[in-house]
């Protein structure tokens, strides 16, 4: 057993599931099989992606920016102001059910 316990795991996996022990492989369905391509499309370990170009906003693209989003800001409090209003007159007027002990 000491000397099983110095290999290395996909070995004692591999002298396992030789002998009859362990997960059984178990081929890909065909659809499985046919959706996937030949080569993997993620990167390699280790390898960075390439560098995009950033462009920066001018001063007038950066000035329509804030004014579009303390629209929506604005836009979006109204609703909220609209939606709390509306649920404060929901539910006057019913009293909970009494709980029967």
């Amino acid at each position: 057993m000491a000397a099983l316990g110095a290999c290395s795991g996909d070995t004692v996996r591999t002298l396992a599931v030789d002998a009859g022990y362990g997960p059984k492989t178990v081929a890909a369905p065909d659809f499985v099989r046919d959706s996937r391509g030949a080569e993997p499309d993620f990167m390699a370990v280790g390898v960075d992606a390439p560098k995009r170009p950033v462009r920066a906003k001018s001063a007038e693209d950066q000035r329509a920016l804030e004014a579009e989003l303390e629209g929506a800001r604005g836009r979006n409090e109204a609703r909220g102001r609209a939606a709390e209003s509306a649920g404060r007159g929901t539910g006057k007027g019913t009293a909970p059910a009494k709980r029967a002990e």
